[in-house]
């Protein structure tokens, strides 16, 4: 069955192919930072009654070297027909592009890692005709990015660490430097920040990595105007805080709050708005005095606060 996991686990090779050269550099296979990557057709059916598609077929052009194809596929278990299509994928690929192809597994667990290196044979007789070797990624070879700076300098590769260690004791960890990274990136480049985010959020869906994810997220994103909970948490607790620091701030210089004025403060949504009481509430006369300047409200009589 096809699920959001399996999905995310290939698809950010097709979406992030920066993630490439380092995953190849883990694999001991070096490739140029440089390289070019096209997506190619996944179907590689040859006759309607066996149909037969790869998860992500790219064809990666080196600046050192000749192209070549990578066929990656998402394994979530054993399979042992699998032994059978990878072999059919690497021969027809090879024969219809013309084009040395190489075959890249990525795997969630430890036991579908080792079974996933293979060698698998198609032979009979102790004669084989023919033998595949995938590469494999997985939770042996691919790191667990704990390290915030480390999840910076690297997104890509960090977005996929999450996703092969979703499992294991670490992945909070994880979640953590990987989300903390993405809300710095969010000054700089806020749509390759938004893009990580939704990945993660939509790859590890409803298991436990992905609660986790939007626990942490509730506390440090804040993706304004798209209504995703993240957004939502965010901003409950963001307009809270800002109405908790206005009030403490007119305690503190000994400035009355009527229970309107209170209300209004504690009941605001608007981020921008509070921001500006903010900064009022260190110089207003009078609590009422943070409404002033606002275009849309009329200022209070003193008389009838």
């Amino acid at each position: 069955m096809v699920t959001s996991a399996h999905e995310g686990m290939h698809r950010i090779f097709q979406e992030r192919p920066e993630i490439l050269t380092p995953v190849f550099g883990l694999l001991g296979i070096p490739l140029s930072a440089k390289a070019t990557v096209d997506a190619v057709t996944t179907d590689v059916t040859e006759a309607r009654p066996l149909e037969r598609r790869v998860d992500t077929v790219l064809c990666v052009g080196p600046s050192d070297g000749e192209d070549f194809l990578l066929a990656i596929e998402s394994q979530s278990g054993k399979d042992e027909g699998k032994a059978s299509s990878w072999a059919y994928y690497v021969a027809y690929l090879q024969a219809k592009y013309r084009l040395p192809v190489l075959l890249l597994v990525v795997c969630q667990d430890r036991s579908t890692a080792k079974w996933a290196i293979g060698p698998f044979d198609c032979g009979t007789r102790d004669w084989t005709a023919q033998r595949t070797f995938p590469l494999v990624a997985g939770p042996d070879n691919l790191p667990k990015i704990t390290d915030v700076r480390t999840a910076a300098k690297n997104p890509a590769l960090a977005v996929l660490s999450v996703l092969a260690h979703a499992r294991s004791t670490d992945c909070e960890a994880i979640l953590r430097a990987i989300t903390a990274a993405l809300q710095e990136m969010r000054e700089t480049d806020p749509e390759t920040a938004d893009y990580f985010y939704d990945f993660l959020e939509i790859s590890l869906g409803n298991a436990p990595a992905g609660q986790k994810l939007r626990e942490i997220m509730s506390f440090v994103s804040y993706f304004p105007g798209r209504g995703t909970v993240r957004e939502t948490a965010y901003v409950e607790g963001k307009t809270e805080g800002e109405a908790k620091g206005i009030l403490s701030v007119l305690e503190v210089r000994g400035i009355p709050v009527s229970d309107s004025v209170r209300e209004r403060i504690t009941t605001c949504t608007d981020l921008d708005r509070m921001d500006a009481w903010l900064e009022r509430s260190r110089t207003v006369e009078r609590a009422e005095d943070l409404f002033a300047e606002d275009p849309d409200v009329p200022e209070t009589n003193p008389e009838q606060a």
